[in-house]
């Protein structure tokens, strides 16, 4: 099966090659390749997964299947009860074999020890994005969507997608 492990500082190129693998494939057939390129740099230049990391909150977990990256998810608190699941993608030979599955659960893990009390994870997911029927199969339900600016022009035409934890 997989194991977990939180990133560290340390994991920040190792996030950034992991994304090159699996992000650009997510969203080819929904973003133009200007707009991924852009997505790319701003979410995933090592030096901005260390901002996200060190100054915004965010807490990576890497998925191991035999010692091999097979994933990541990243949540970030968002006020007292609210926790936005930032990122969660799946390397392409690992799809299909619950990885997706075991990394939204060990999000859920994580926020429970950080957070007992009862709170809200929340995530953005483009409304053109397949990956909608999997978080609704994980129990999450559409709050509410939104065109959010991004800049160079860019915008992410999300669902809201929460649920209850």
């Amino acid at each position: 099966m997989y194991t977990i492990r939180k990133a560290t500082i340390a994991d920040c190129e190792l996030i950034h090659k992991l994304a090159q693998q699996v992000f650009p494939m997510a969203y080819q057939e929904i973003l133009s390749p200007e707009q991924i390129d852009y997505m790319m740099e701003w979410m995933y230049a090592p030096c901005n997964i260390r901002k996200q990391m060190e100054k915004e909150g965010h807490v990576y977990l890497i998925a191991y299947k035999g010692g091999e990256q097979a994933g990541y998810v990243s949540v970030q608190p968002q006020g007292e009860t609210v926790f936005h699941l930032q990122k969660i993608y799946v390397l392409p030979h690992f799809q299909g074999m619950r990885c997706g599955s075991f990394l939204f659960h060990e999000a859920i893990r994580y926020i429970k020890e950080v957070h007992p009390a009862p709170c809200l994870m929340e995530l953005n997911v483009n409304r053109h994005n397949k990956a909608i029927h999997f978080y609704e199969h994980m129990g999450m339900r559409k709050l509410r969507e939104g065109n959010f600016p991004i800049g160079n022009g860019y915008y992410m035409n999300d669902y809201i997608m929460g649920l209850d934890i």
